[in-house]
């Protein structure tokens, strides 16, 4: 009966376990579903990038991001080498903008959103993600590794279950 018990109760803690979220994650989800095509382990403080080469200039621009205290994704500073279509025109109040290393730097940017819409590359799929975590190296992977070029897909900062952990598709270092 003492074994039954303790099977019972180690069943009872793995379904709790698998159904309650635990670890924060930034989801990739296919266009606007909430089919998961990626997760990557990220909480409040940690940063990540979307790098992706601009089908004109067919140079680099950078957008980065951190997880908020209330896990919204705010996107902190924009680098690009060259003005023009797509490219920022103005600097808003409180932004800053200077020119380093043959790259303008938009800094102080405060747009806060609860997803990103974001479209892999098609003309020239070279988009890639970067991570950071606090006291960890910096880690690229190129989204077609994930996502199809030119498919769309939608950003969000959630909880996943350790269910969702297993049968998802982590996005490795």
């Amino acid at each position: 009966m003492k074994k039954f018990t303790i099977i019972i109760s180690i069943i009872v803690v793995i379904v709790i376990l698998s159904l309650f979220p635990l670890t924060s994650a930034l989801i990739f989800y296919d266009k606007n579903t909430e089919d998961v095509i990626a997760y990557r382990p990220l909480k409040q403080g940690d940063t990540f990038e979307i790098i992706f080469v601009h089908s004109i200039h067919l140079e680099d621009v950078t957008e980065k991001y951190v997880i908020t205290e209330d896990n919204q994704i705010k996107q902190f500073e924009m680098v690009f080498s060259q003005f023009g279509i797509g490219m920022p025109s103005e600097v808003k109040e409180d932004e800053q903008i200077y020119y380093e290393d043959g790259f303008y730097h938009l800094t102080n940017i405060n747009h806060v959103f609860d997803s990103l819409q974001i479209r892999n590359g098609k003309t020239v799929s070279e988009h890639r993600f970067v991570w950071k975590q606090k006291g960890k190296q910096r880690k690229q992977v190129y989204l077609n590794d994930y996502v199809n070029e030119g498919a769309w897909f939608t950003l969000k900062n959630e909880k996943l279950s350790l269910l969702d952990l297993l049968r998802e598709v982590k996005i490795h270092e």
